[in-house]
């Protein structure tokens, strides 16, 4: 059976700084219409960065859409067609002033493929130098320095609640109790 939903309409809805949003009519397989709520996404990055005493350098930042300080690892949305691993060491750089000599991507993925095209490039950053913060002007955060494993319990203990951050600090345990994860 073919699943593709074919477009036949598309109309722009909003155009910000970081998204666009758009409302698309299409042909449904069985031939029916319907529409597609669609949010444009340049698309981002995130970065698991350890210590050599693994640590997890995370930040703690106010999130508007969830009304809540959440602490993260860092992440960052990408300039328009720019190389995802120059975005990662420049977010790295810009949210906690380290920079990193060994690089490995882990994976990309869609964050929330049923209404946005977003898709965010998970790296993993060691041999970590310490330097100075850069956030933009309208960038608040605090650095947070956690031990691998107390960042695992936060998961659980509810502490720590977006995607990226699970799915990186999964990894990085993974990691840790199996070399075959090693980079």
């Amino acid at each position: 059976m073919d699943l593709t939903e074919k477009t036949l309409e598309t109309r722009e809805i909003f155009s910000g700084r970081i998204i666009k949003v758009r409302v698309d009519t299409v042909c449904l397989p069985d031939g029916q219409e319907s529409t597609r709520e669609v949010v444009e996404h340049a698309g981002a990055v995130a970065v698991v960065a350890l210590d050599g005493d693994n640590n997890i350098i995370m930040v703690r930042q106010y999130r508007k859409p969830v009304e809540m300080v959440l602490t993260e690892i860092p992440a960052g949305t990408m300039e328009k067609d720019e190389d995802p691993l120059l975005c990662a060491k420049r977010e790295l750089r810009e949210e906690t002033g380290f920079s990193a000599d060994h690089w490995y991507k882990i994976l990309s993925y869609y964050s929330a493929p049923g209404f946005t095209d977003e898709c965010l490039h998970l790296y993993l950053a060691t041999g970590l130098t310490d330097g100075e913060i850069d956030l933009d002007e309208d960038e608040f955060v605090e650095t947070v320095h956690l031990p691998l494993k107390e960042a695992w319990r936060m998961i659980f203990a509810g502490k720590i609640v977006d995607g990226k951050s699970i799915i990186g600090i999964q990894y990085a345990m993974g990691r840790e109790s199996n070399n075959t994860f090693s980079a």
